[in-house]
């Protein structure tokens, strides 16, 4: 289903050409007044607000906080004409995601709400682990596994520091959650934690993005534009997929880091900057340093203390206390009693190696309580394979010597969900419970042709 895009503006030739631009990648609908946005509040929740904030009658920051009081989840950017930048900033400060000023840049406008929906679905899976992580009333009663449990009590030691931490882990471990739990048992909890995902910025945005921009520092930049360093003042910054990052602003990320000092692009002097450093990886540091991914210098930088999160297979004492909170809660949302899982589900979920680790999990047993019949989740209610009884490869597909059983059984899962979403990347990534790119970094290294 496409994501929907909620248009707030009044004026129809502006409303119609973002209606257009969208419509070929999301499910687009229209308000032409405050008072059309006020009953469109009654409704569902989209995805995505695109707020005017001169409204013929309305003030758009007057409208931003009964948008986020109704639709607490809901993306909102701001869009800005002759309003000032200080409203433009005062507006993310109210809950709004970002702003763009009149004339749109189609590119940046793209780019914008490609990011805005990403940072929904990053919050949505967070939000989600989170209340998983406290089900049982302690901050995360579900790490049963040995190797969970040594990960946090070093969490516990060096949280409340300002030593930088490396988080790293293959994607869906749950890296994202220790950078919230580093934060909220540290000193700093009071204030924000700002994360940017380095994978998901084009190249020519990410240094605007993090230490900010001056009026016309370079094309598009029609105002000052605010970074998230300073975002993030007094709190934490998390840079997700750090070896994404181009080498070039690794470089100037660096100087920042040693001389505490940030200069926005374009400007001719910088400010002082007062955060603490987490980052994380999905990639081997030690690799991604030897393929030119990650400079060395950053990296000794960053990681002061470092922390390795093992795949859900590697800590399958973590797989049923896991599926047992996620079924409570899906089951509660979807408004089912289901007592648990029979014993061929369970014998299911602790034999499968979840490529996608505790995000594909959570996704299965969502779709279980969805599709189950009974009173119990049995095996038939499961999408994923009984691996340890044998390896059925699709039509076409042969078992490839180059790689190892595991990886053929990952290589397996990744076609067998291409072929049913008819090569949808995006579908299939959600299916899979991995990041976008953490999926095209896969289909490439195991030669999977889409």
């Amino acid at each position: 289903m496409k994501k929907h895009i909620l248009i707030v503006e009044d004026e129809a030739d502006i409303r119609g050409v973002l209606a257009d631009v969208l419509a070929a990648s999301y499910r687009v609908t229209q308000a032409a007044s405050g008072a059309a946005l006020k009953e469109a509040l009654d409704g569902t929740a989209p995805d995505l607000v695109m707020l005017d904030l001169n409204l013929g009658d309305a003030n758009g920051l007057d409208l931003l906080p009964p948008i986020k009081k109704r639709w607490p989840e809901t993306q909102v950017i701001v869009l800005t004409g002759n309003t000032t930048v200080e409203a433009a900033v005062e507006a993310t400060k109210r809950g709004a995601f970002h702003f763009l000023t009149k004339p749109f840049e189609f590119g940046n406008l793209q780019v914008t709400v490609e990011r805005a929906m990403e940072h929904k679905i990053l919050r949505e899976e967070a939000s989600a682990l989170r209340e998983v992580l406290t089900t049982s009333g302690g901050i995360y009663p579900i790490f049963h596994s040995p190797a969970m449990q040594s990960v946090i009590r070093t969490i516990e030691r060096i949280a409340p520091s300002d030593a930088p931490l490396l988080i790293t882990g293959e994607s869906g471990t749950g890296k994202e959650i220790i950078a919230d739990l580093v934060h909220a048992l540290s000193p700093r909890s009071k204030n924000k934690i700002i994360k940017i995902n380095c994978a998901a910025l084009p190249r020519e945005l990410i240094e605007s993005e993090l230490f900010g921009s001056v009026k016309g520092a370079f094309t598009g930049a029609h105002a000052d534009r605010e970074g998230l360093f300073r975002q993030a003042e007094n709190g934490t910054l998390l840079f997700d997929e750090i070896s994404e990052m181009p080498i070039d602003t690794q470089s100037k990320l660096l100087r920042v880091l040693q001389d505490q000092e940030v200069r926005p692009v374009g400007a001719k002097t910088g400010y002082k900057t007062n955060c603490r450093i987490l980052a994380s990886t999905n990639r081997r540091p030690e690799t991604a340093i030897k393929e030119g991914k990650l400079r060395d210098d950053l990296f000794y930088r960053i990681s002061a203390v470092a922390v390795h999160l093992p795949p859900l297979r590697e800590r399958r004492d973590d797989i049923l206390p896991l599926a047992n909170s996620f079924l409570k809660r899906f089951a509660a949302q979807a408004n089912r009693e289901l007592r648990g899982f029979k014993p061929d589900a369970i014998d299911r979920l602790t034999a499968f190696d979840w490529p996608g680790n505790v995000r594909q999990l959570q996704n299965e047993i969502q779709r279980a309580v969805l599709l189950c019949e009974g009173v119990e989740v049995a095996a038939s209610d499961l999408s994923i394979t009984d691996v340890q009884t044998g390896i059925t490869m699709p039509a076409g597909v042969e078992m490839d010597t180059n790689f190892t059983l595991l990886e053929n059984v990952e290589r397996n899962v990744i076609v067998q969900t291409l072929k049913a979403t008819e090569g949808n990347k995006v579908e299939a990534a959600k299916r899979l419970g991995l990041g976008r790119q953490t999926l095209y970094n896969k289909i490439k290294a195991y030669g999977i042709e889409v």
